[in-house]
C-alpha cells in the first residue's frame, strides 16, 4: 500500500518536461531481459544427472526471436538520455554527477551480493555445493548478469566526457565509434585475434549510449527512425543469413564459435540501430498513452524496483527449478508440454519474486542528499578564498569519482566472469587474459564504491530540492 501511494504521488508530482517514454523504455528493457532469461532456460535429467541447457540451443528456429527480444542496446539509449538531461542542468560536479548515479546501482547490488557470498560459502564450508548440480549451476550463474552493470558503470564513468564530445561532434561520435567496432571485428575474426575483441565491448556500449544523446537532442525523428530500422534490420539479414560472418542469435549460446554478445559485433551494431528505429517510430502514440494517470504510475511504481528485479530475478529462477528437479515431471525443452507450460513456469517464478523485490526494494531507493552547504555561499574575500578551495576540492574529489569508477568496473566485471562457486577456494578465472578470483572483484568494488562515495560527500554546490527524481 505504502509503495503504490509513493507511486501514485511521484507520478502526480511529475514535471511537464519529464520524458515518460525513456522511463517506460527502461522498465521495458529490463523486463524484457528477465523474461528472456526465465524462458531460455531448459531443464533435464539424464541418468541420473541433471542438465541444464538453452531453448535456443535446442530450437534454432527460436533464435529470430533474438532480432525482437534482445533489448540491452535499448537500456544503453536509456541510460544516454537520463545523462544527458542530466548533464545540461550543469549543477553537478562529475563527483556528484557519478555518485548519484552508482548510488542506486551499487546499494541494491551489494546486499544482493552480500547474501550470495554467504550463501556460497556456506554451502561450500558444509559441502553441498560438490553435492549438488543445481547448487554449483546457482552459485556459478547467479552473479552473470552483472557484466551488464560493470559495462554500464564503465559508460557512467565516461559520460561526461562522451556528452562534451557529442555536443562538439554530434552523431559523428557514434559513426566513428561503430566504425572503429568494425575494424576490431576484422582483427579478431579474421586475423585471428580473439584478445583483441574485447575493446568492442567499450566502443558498441558506447555507441548505444551516444545515441541516447542523440535522442536526448530529438534527433531521432520518425524519417530518421525509417532509416534506422529498415537499414539496421537489412544489415542485420546481411550480416548474419546472407553471408554467415555473424551467427543469427543476437545472445551468446553455448558451445558457439562466435558469439553476437561477448564481445559485442557489428551485427550486434545492427541489430540496435533497427531497435532504435522503432523506437523513433512508435513514440509518438505510446508517449500519448503514457499520458493516462493509471499507465504512468504503474510504469513509475515498476521504476522504483527495476533494478532490485533484475539483481534477484535469477534467484526466483534457481528456488523454482530446484523444486520441479526435486519433485516435478520435467517436459522435453522444446516439446508441446514444455510449451504448454511455460504460463505457469512463468507464473511460479513471479510468486516467488514477489517476496524477494518486497523484502529488497527500500535499498534502491535513493536517499534524500542533505542540502549543500554552499546554499548560502560567503560573499567578498572571503568567497573568493571559499571558490578556490571549493575548486581544489572539487578537482581532487573528480580525481578520486574517476579511481572508484574505475576500480567499480573492474570488480563488478570480475565478479561476474568468476562466479561464486568455489569462492573459499579462490578459485581463478580469466578476464581477457588476467587471472583473478572472486575475492579481488569484491574487494575492487568495494573499494571503487568507497572512493565514489567519499569523492560525492565532498564540496558541493547548491541545489534545490525536487519533488520529482532526476533520471537515472
Amino acid at each position: 500500500m505504502t509503495a503504490t501511494l509513493s507511486a501514485s504521488r511521484l507520478a502526480a508530482a511529475t514535471p511537464a518536461t519529464r520524458d515518460r517514454y525513456i522511463d517506460l523504455l527502461r522498465v521495458f528493457s529490463i523486463g524484457v531481459v528477465v523474461l528472456g532469461h526465465w524462458l531460455m532456460l531448459t531443464l533435464s535429467v539424464s541418468s541420473g544427472r541433471l542438465q541444464v541447457g538453452n531453448v535456443l540451443a535446442d530450437l534454432p528456429a527460436a533464435q529470430l526471436l533474438t532480432w525482437v527480444f534482445q533489448v540491452m542496446p535499448l537500456f544503453f539509449l536509456v541510460g544516454g538520455a537520463a545523462h544527458a538531461a542530466a548533464l545540461r542542468s550543469g549543477r553537478r560536479t562529475y563527483a556528484e554527477f557519478v555518485a548519484g548515479r552508482l548510488r542506486r546501482l551499487l546499494a541494491p547490488t551489494a546486499v544482493f551480493l552480500g547474501v550470495w557470498v554467504a550463501i556460497a560459502a556456506v554451502t561450500e564450508v558444509a559441502g553441498w555445493q560438490s553435492g549438488s548440480e543445481l547448487l554449483q549451476i546457482a552459485t556459478r550463474t547467479i552473479v552473470q548478469p552483472l557484466w551488464f552493470l560493470g559495462v554500464y558503470l564503465g559508460v557512467v564513468g565516461l559520460a561526461p566526457l562522451m556528452y562534451a564530445a557529442h555536443r562538439r561532434w554530434g552523431v559523428w561520435v557514434p559513426v566513428g565509434l561503430v566504425a572503429a567496432a568494425g575494424v576490431v571485428d576484422a582483427v579478431r575474426l579474421l586475423g585471428d585475434v580473439p584478445a583483441v575483441g574485447a575493446v568492442n565491448v567499450a566502443l558498441v556500449w558506447l555507441a548505444a549510449h551516444q545515441m541516447g544523446f542523440v535522442y536526448s537532442d530529438g534527433r531521432l525523428t520518425r524519417r530518421v527512425g525509417c532509416w534506422l530500422a529498415g537499414g539496421g534490420l537489412a544489415a542485420v539479414v546481411l550480416l548474419t543469413v546472407v553471408s554467415g560472418w555473424y551467427p543469427l542469435s543476437m545472445v551468446g549460446l553455448p558451445g558457439a564459435p562466435v558469439s553476437n554478445m561477448n564481445p559485442p559485433t557489428l551485427a550486434l551494431v545492427a541489430h540496435g540501430a533497427w531497435l532504435f528505429g522503432v523506437v523513433a517510430l512508435v513514440r509518438g502514440p505510446v508517449s500519448r498513452w503514457l499520458e493516462r494517470p493509471r499507465v504512468w504510475t504503474a510504469v513509475v511504481g515498476a521504476n522504483g524496483v527495476v533494478m532490485t528485479v533484475f539483481l534477484w530475478h535469477l534467484t526466483a529462477l534457481f528456488v523454482v527449478a530446484g523444486v520441479a528437479v526435486a519433485g516435478l515431471p520435467l517436459p522435453a525443452p522444446g516439446g508441446a508440454g514444455w510449451w504448454a507450460s511455460r504460463p505457469l513456469w512463468v507464473g511460479a517464478l513471479v510468486v516467488v519474486l514477489v517476496p524477494l523485490v518486497l523484502a529488497a526494494r527500500r535499498f534502491e531507493r535513493p536517499s534524500p542528499r542533505p542540502a549543500a552547504a554552499a546554499a548560502a555561499a560567503p560573499t567578498g574575500v572571503g568567497a573568493a578564498g571559499a571558490s578556490g578551495r571549493h575548486r581544489r576540492g572539487g578537482a581532487l574529489d573528480g580525481v578520486g569519482a574517476g579511481v572508484g569508477v574505475a576500480l567499480a568496473t573492474f570488480g563488478m566485471l570480475v565478479v561476474a566472469v568468476t562466479g561464486l562457486n568455489g569462492l573459499l577456494a579462490e578459485r581463478v578465472a580469466h578476464l581477457v587474459v588476467v587471472p583473478v578470483t572472486a575475492w579481488v572483484g569484491l574487494v575492487a568494488l568495494g573499494a571503487g564504491w568507497a572512493l565514489v562515495r567519499a569523492a560525492g560527500r565532498g564540496p558541493v554546490r547548491a541545489a534545490t530540492n525536487r519533488a520529482y527524481p532526476e533520471p537515472s
